[in-house]
């Protein structure tokens, strides 16, 4: 491939940050890989399948392949209204129930399988992290692993992610000052209602991922995992909270800097939002790996939003604080930590 019209160099972000002004930030999983190196796979449902502690059976399987979907949302959603139908009909069948809870264990094994354990991650990187969302008037993210939502609770004060006091998705809670947190994918701490509203998690920080990992009949995990971009974009118009957050991607005004995101065909609905909104300029973040990696990533971006009238600007994403080699937690602790839980005191 033909690499020659795009050089290799790469903007520091402190500079382009301080020639340019940018109110808002898209978070993409090379974020959490920056801190968690295992976050790089491919598809939270092939995880579920192949995990040790009980993968997806052929019967669970068969659920998927009947609606035509790899998202975990729909189905165990399907598999509720079928228990509420049967009780309804007094039909006795215990096979929805026992699929539903048989697909949740599956999915709660994938993720742990995947996820950075609380106790791994230092306090320190949360405030650095939570540094560097809070200067943004919004923060869209796709990921739906806990690391921006443990970042955001280190200082809460500066955020706003539209849940009132009781936990609850409210517009009306829109603080002007605050730095929005939207999750346009969901997250691990949401969780869908039997009328279809969203609410949040209320568990402390420290205890979340292990209050996700509860086997309950009544939370219904709200995030879109691994498919493609029209069933994603199927999904966010099917809830309130999803589609308000992809509304305000796609009316985002002023500059936006991309971290951590690929673009690729699966996030097709990403870039139509973005393109959508006339974006004037877009800062991408890059990782430096070698000279052929840059180009090639310059001519994807530059083919993601050709024919748009916006300046794109590529800065080395090592620069960028959500990319800084210092987040990094080596994947082999995991098996060197202690199991013991972080000091009392430590800040959750």
């Amino acid at each position: 491939m033909d690499f020659t019209d795009f050089d290799a160099e790469l903007a520091d972000w402190n500079e382009l940050r301080a020639t340019t002004p940018f109110s808002g930030l898209l978070v993409g999983n090379g974020a959490s890989m920056a801190v968690w190196k295992n976050f790089s796979y491919d598809s939270l449902f092939e995880k579920a399948e192949t995990t040790r502690n009980k993968p997806l059976s052929h019967t669970e399987l068969a659920v998927f392949k009947a609606m035509n979907t790899s998202n975990f949302e729909p189905i165990l959603s399907a598999l509720k209204t079928a228990m509420r139908v049967n009780a309804a009909l007094t039909i006795s069948s215990s096979s929805p129930r026992n699929r539903y809870f048989a697909i949740k264990e599956a999915l709660i094994h994938a993720v742990r399988s995947v996820h950075i354990p609380w106790r791994l991650v230092e306090e320190g990187t949360l405030a650095r992290i939570n540094q560097e969302l809070s200067q943004y008037r919004t923060v869209y993210s796709t990921n739906y692993d806990l690391l921006c939502y443990w970042a955001v609770m280190q200082s809460p004060q500066a955020f706003n992610d539209l849940f009132n006091d009781d936990a609850t998705f409210d517009l009306s809670n829109t603080p002007t000052r605050a730095t929005r947190m939207l999750y346009l994918h969901g997250g691990l701490h949401l969780v869908k209602n039997l009328d279809g509203s969203v609410r949040k998690l209320l568990s402390s920080e420290s205890t979340l991922l292990g209050s996700f990992a509860i086997n309950a009949l009544d939370d219904v995990p709200i995030f879109i995992s691994e498919d493609n971009s029209a069933n994603k974009l199927k999904m966010i118009r099917h809830s309130d909270y999803l589609s308000f957050c992809y509304s305000q991607l796609a009316t985002h005004e002023d500059a936006l800097c991309i971290f951590g995101h690929a673009l690729g065909t699966q996030d097709k609905h990403i870039v139509d939002a973005i393109r959508h909104a006339g974006v004037k300029t877009i800062a991408l973040s890059i990782y430096p790996r070698s000279a052929a990696f840059i180009q090639h990533q310059k001519r994807h971006y530059s083919s993601v939003f050709a024919g748009e009238d916006v300046t794109l600007k590529f800065f080395d994403a090592k620069t960028h604080p959500l990319g800084s080699p210092e987040l990094s937690v080596p994947v082999e602790r995991l098996n060197t930590a202690a199991s013991a839980p972080k000091p009392a005191g430590a800040k959750p």
